[in-house]
């Protein structure tokens, strides 16, 4: 009677059960390279740069066409750091406060996803000599050149 009851005994063997781990490992595998999470963070962190920089150069074009014409005095021919506003001291950076005063033309200056410092935003403005402002991220990712010139 007992070897009746082995013969009948119903479940999977160590070969079925190690086979199917192995086909699953070799899936996920497969997915994780296609899906590829690195590059999919820099994608989006480079995404929200654009949307970053949009709204950086669309407020101090709304402050100009407020002030007729006049963008913010603190803005120069010379690439440099944008200063988070209130964050302290700007000394060595663009003090953009005339844009987020009274939260009229954007709520607060928006940081770089990766590169912001303790002042500082990641993101650099100048004027050229028509008084073009180019707003860019020089820490893209993936080998992106992200700015925006009105």
């Amino acid at each position: 009677m007992k070897l009746n009851l082995l013969k009948n005994a119903k479940g999977f063997t160590l070969i079925e059960v190690l086979l199917v781990i192995a086909i699953l490992a070799v899936l996920a595998a497969i997915v994780l390279i296609a899906i590829n999470p690195p590059r999919s963070i820099a994608q989006s962190n480079n995404a929200q740069r654009w949307s970053n920089i949009n709204a950086i150069i669309n407020s101090i074009h709304q402050y100009a066409i407020d002030n007729n014409g006049i963008i913010p005095a603190t803005i120069t021919s010379v690439s440099t750091e944008i200063c988070k506003t209130g964050a302290g001291s700007c000394a060595g950076l663009i003090d953009l406060g005339v844009v987020t005063f009274e939260e009229r033309y954007i709520l607060k200056i928006p940081t770089d996803p990766t590169s912001a410092s303790a002042n500082g935003t990641g993101y650099y403005v100048f004027k050229d000599a028509y008084n073009r402002i180019t707003v860019e991220a020089p820490f893209a990712q993936l080998g992106d050149e992200i700015e925006v010139s009105r």
